[in-house]
């Protein structure tokens, strides 16, 4: 398989347009994600825009996506086509802070939360047009633990049923994965957690979740968070309370009508600092990807941390 592919323009060849706008091109795609006609279709939907220069880079797993995003930024690249789901973004993303390259999302995952919270569409001929000729949005991110996220964190429930997701069953189930899993680990033992919003006290008790949200809709079109959004400058945090099957049947069901601001067991708010305490360690996810054990949390909001291209307005 390749791994680093550059393309380059036979000098006989006649001159071709570039896209001056967008600058120097680069993909980076996760070669276990699909999506349309695949990345030949890719390269066939970029060439099209009579790109020169095109630098491509393919990867086997996420974790490796931040070391070819250093390379293109190196190579000159403006614009970076991200070809994979929300860890993938997570993880250019967390490269790209402090550059001035755009990410054009191409939503070859299995939730793509962050895509479809921004208008992208699962569809591989649009997501590449609204790359080229969508419109910058300067986006916040949440940084948590020294690791930058653009669409959920969680503690507890959130993150085991992601840990169990991972676990092969994604792979084989996609979405309906979460949903075994979520099931499952209804039954997750509450931890003492201790809650702390820009410095002060807020929650001091038994939580079975802790949730933090850059965006609101998760899956299904859920919308967790009722106000929040990717460009505000706020973090958006959930604490849940329900313990067992038949409270946590009762949570999903008033988050999925819209109602948990009539639930005894769940608190929510907005800050810009984040930190959180546990008597027990306890594993954490962001966008999707599962990080180790720990008793301490500290996170906050990253202003204006990124660009995306998202589809023009109107």
């Amino acid at each position: 398989m390749i791994t680093t592919a550059e393309q380059h323009v036979d000098p006989a060849a006649p001159p071709r347009r570039r896209r001056s706008q967008l600058g120097r091109v680069a993909v980076i795609a996760h070669t276990r994600k699909t999506l349309g006609g695949g990345l030949d279709e890719l390269r066939t939907l970029i060439s099209a825009e009579h790109v020169d220069d095109l630098l491509w880079y393919e990867v086997p797993k996420s974790a490796k996506a931040p070391a070819k995003v250093r390379k293109a930024l190196k190579n000159g690249a403006d614009t970076i086509f991200v070809w994979g789901g929300d860890g993938m973004v997570q993880q250019c993303a967390d490269a790209l802070v402090g550059s001035n390259a755009t990410i054009a999302i191409i939503p070859a995952g299995t939730a793509n939360l962050l895509a479809h919270n921004l208008g992208i569409p699962h569809d591989l001929t649009e997501a590449v047009h609204i790359g080229f000729h969508g419109q910058p949005r300067q986006l916040d991110l949440g940084r948590i633990n020294g690791e930058h996220f653009a669409v959920l964190a969680g503690v507890g429930f959130d993150a085991d049923m992601i840990r169990d997701a991972d676990r092969g069953l994604k792979t084989k189930f996609g979405r309906l994965a979460y949903l075994w899993t979520g099931l499952r680990n209804t039954g997750i033992t509450p931890t003492h957690a201790k809650i702390k919003i820009d410095g002060a006290r807020w929650f001091d008790g038994d939580a079975t979740c802790v949730l933090l949200g850059n965006v609101g809709t998760i899956l299904g079109d859920v919308q967790v968070f009722d106000n929040a959004c990717p460009d505000d400058g706020w973090l958006d945090i959930g604490v849940s309370t329900a313990k067992g099957p038949v409270q946590w049947a009762r949570l999903l069901g008033q988050i999925s009508t819209g109602t948990t601001d009539r639930s005894p067991f769940i608190r929510t708010t907005r800050a810009k600092r984040i930190s959180i305490e546990l008597d027990a360690p306890l594993a954490y996810e962001l966008d999707g990807g599962a990080r180790p054990k720990t008793k301490r949390i500290k996170a906050h909001v990253v202003p204006a941390a990124i660009t995306v291209s998202v589809p023009q307005a109107g």
